[in-house]
């Protein structure tokens, strides 16, 4: 008999911790929904199916294990489920490596949940001279909960002058979601929209217990219904490289390749460093930038003071 589809839970509050096991069994789900049987060689029963993609019982035959014991783990249980288990279920689900790491993160915090800090995130000295040193290519410090920490002139004129903004306003989801100057900035919004909610979830899986991510969550939970429906979809994901098109105010079109490198340091920080195809009419709209100095930045400083 087919199990009755669940509503979605209600967005995280305000404040305080997101659940882990509701977090754990809504990510399950959502997974084993989006696997119809015919992609893992099941027969799919046509019209009588009621329930998208694989059943319990489906899923716990293709991992292996019993069907009580998958049902306790997607109902939020998972406190002595084994790695070769979870192995075994994300082969099943056909998940990616960062949606396993999600699944190991979400299942068993107390080996792989990472310590939440209330103090603000600091970038050393050092990186951000480097930075500094970097003309003619955008560069910015991005880290937990996709807080921008520094940046070099190039990233203020492309991306707009951050430190014009209050600190807490230095966000990459609230500047996407909650700012239309940014939706007309990204050509393909809704793919960087996607990007963010995607590494906002992969946060919430090293550290449920983070209250900042929680307050972030549900603030943009309230003020944005496009971050509500993306949340809802429990994707994860990294994207550390890729292409960006932008519609820039000053220099009109920009297309702007980017690499993602996280720091060895496991700081939870990552340096993007944005680039043009050479002798391309991006690399001619990023040298007037440049050309202009303060005057493109509004204010000519790219970033706060970093830490010794």
């Amino acid at each position: 008999m087919d199990e009755q589809p669940q509503p979605l839970p209600e967005p995280a509050g305000t404040g305080g911790a997101l659940d882990r096991r509701a977090e754990l069994s809504e990510f399950l789900r959502t997974r084993r929904a989006r696997l119809k049987p015919e992609d893992v060689g099941l027969r799919g029963f046509g019209r009588h199916r009621r329930v998208p993609g694989l059943r319990r019982e489906e899923l716990a035959q293709l991992a292996g294990v019993s069907v009580a014991y998958y049902t306790r783990l997607e109902q939020g249980n998972g406190r002595n489920v084994s790695a070769e288990v979870l192995d075994s279920i994300a082969r099943a689900l056909r998940l990616s490596d960062a949606e396993h790491a999600h699944l190991t993160h979400l299942a068993k915090p107390k080996q792989h949940r990472k310590k939440s800090s209330a103090r603000p995130q600091q970038v050393r000295t050092s990186l951000g001279q480097l930075l500094d040193t970097m003309d003619g290519v955008p560069a910015y410090v991005v880290g937990q909960r996709t807080e921008i920490l520094a940046w070099n002139r190039m990233a203020a004129a492309v991306f707009g002058d951050w430190s014009e903004l209050p600190q807490a306003e230095r966000n990459w989801a609230r500047l996407v979601f909650l700012r239309p100057d940014y939706r007309e900035l990204f050509v393909d919004w809704e793919q960087k929209a996607i990007d963010i909610v995607c590494a906002l979830r992969m946060d919430a899986g090293c550290r449920p217990d983070d209250p900042r991510l929680s307050a972030l969550v549900g603030e943009l939970s309230v003020k944005s219904e496009e971050f509500r429906r993306l949340w809802a979809t429990h994707d994860v994901k990294e994207k550390n490289h890729g292409v960006k098109l932008l519609h820039h105010p000053l220099v009109g079109e920009l297309a702007l390749r980017f690499e993602s490198l996280r720091l060895s340091d496991d700081s939870e920080q990552s340096v993007v460093i944005y680039h043009a195809e050479p002798a391309s009419p991006s690399a001619d709209a990023l040298r007037l930038l440049a050309s202009w100095g303060a005057d493109a930045t509004r204010s000519g400083t790219g970033r706060p003071a970093p830490s010794a």
